[in-house]
């Protein structure tokens, strides 16, 4: 008898899990005891850190995109059509065209960030968190050539230390540019520090002061003024802008909603360290479908998929899914178009950044390049 896998999501994490899936259990995929089916609603594979260097104009869109069929082991069954609905009860998931049963569910559905979450965001901000946002958002700053350019965060969103590679970055921009001293960078957080992890908030300050970009916590975006380009805090005050560059909360995916399976934010309750949907024994969820208090970052899913292909192996030979996750996460931060830094942490460890240097840097660009390997499960 067939067993089947069912991963929801084509993205880093639901492409990693089949690859690897499929290369460690080729005899049982060849012999027809074992089926893999990825489900994908885009036919195309982006790796979505690339939409910053679009933003500065240092890569273009087809430069970090693949066609997801030839990223994946030639077993794995990829069926190109938006899932609709998870029926966890009958394990099965209904797609807009189809059905499929199964006996073990991985969802890596992702997350998008929503423009729409605040009055007046998605006409008068700009965002580099899309592909559209980035090729929009290069044209903007090309063509800046001056005044105040704000940021604003909300949470959660994917990869928390994209805000400030953004704002440092900008900083370089503009001063290779010769009009730094016309360009007022105004960064902004939602809660007491400029970011949630207090050893990066710390650092970041530092560099702040050292570069004259100037920052603003308790700030809370509650509306903005497209033609009058004003932001208002929840506080009430107004903060004009010329430029704004706005990372809005992100949402679980459609799907999960309209089954019922998350949280108001479409998030899933999941086992912290078995990965496992709380309540579910055959329902694995992983990457920013999740609703863990870790980073949603690439790197995370990588390391996700590590042990949920581990306890996926296990459990289809017939043993206890005994890997655990721990929280582990690295991140790479831009700390301007020539120098980087990285910070990796866990549940118990923080992180604590190292001295940017032009090596990190390359590594980070280098890094770009190898992630297609990661995607398919070779890295």
């Amino acid at each position: 008898m067939t067993r089947r896998i069912i991963i929801v999501g084509g993205g880093v994490a639901g492409t990693m899990v089949a690859n690897r899936l499929a290369k460690s259990m080729e005899t049982e995929v060849y012999n027809g005891e074992l089926e893999i089916v990825l489900i994908g609603d885009t036919g195309k594979h982006i790796y979505q850190p690339g939409f910053l260097f679009m933003a500065f104009n240092e890569g273009f869109l087809e430069q970090f995109a693949r066609e997801e069929k030839y990223l994946l082991h030639p077993k794995v069954n990829f069926v190109m059509d938006a899932a609709r609905h998870i029926d966890v009860d009958r394990k099965r998931v209904i797609t807009g065209k189809q059905s499929f049963d199964y006996d073990f569910l991985v969802i890596a559905t992702g997350s998008y960030p929503d423009m729409d979450s605040v009055p007046g965001l998605a006409a008068g901000g700009h965002t580099f968190y899309t592909p559209e946002g980035a090729e929009k958002l290069r044209y903007e700053m090309l063509n800046f050539q001056g005044g105040t350019l704000l940021v604003t965060i909300d949470v959660p969103h994917k990869c928390p230390v994209a805000p400030l590679e953004f704002i440092f970055m900008a900083d370089d921009y503009y001063r290779e540019a010769g009009i730094r001293n016309k360009v007022q960078l105004k960064y902004t957080y939602p809660i007491g520090r400029v970011h949630s992890l207090e050893p990066v908030a710390k650092w970041a300050v530092k560099e702040f002061e050292k570069r004259g970009i100037e920052y603003e916590t308790f700030f809370n975006l509650e509306k903005v003024d497209p033609e009058k380009r004003i932001a208002y805090n929840m506080d009430g005050s107004e903060h004009p802008y010329d430029l704004l560059i706005a990372i809005p909360a992100h949402r679980g995916a459609r799907v999960i909603q309209d089954s019922g399976l998350g949280d108001e934010d479409s998030f899933i309750p999941t086992d912290r360290y078995s990965l496992k949907m709380e309540g579910q024994d055959c329902v694995y969820v992983i990457g920013d479908a999740t609703d863990l208090p870790v980073s949603k970052a690439g790197s995370t899913a990588h390391y996700e998929a590590d042990v949920v292909v581990k306890n996926l192996i296990s459990e289809l030979k017939g043993l206890p899914a005994t890997h655990r996750y721990n929280g582990k996460a690295f991140c790479f931060i831009e700390t301007g178009l020539n120098e980087a830094t990285y910070i990796t942490f866990n549940y118990k460890q923080p992180p604590q950044p190292v001295p940017p240097s032009e090596m990190l840097h390359w590594f980070k660009l280098s890094y770009n390049e190898m992630y297609w390997l990661s995607a398919r499960g070779i890295l």
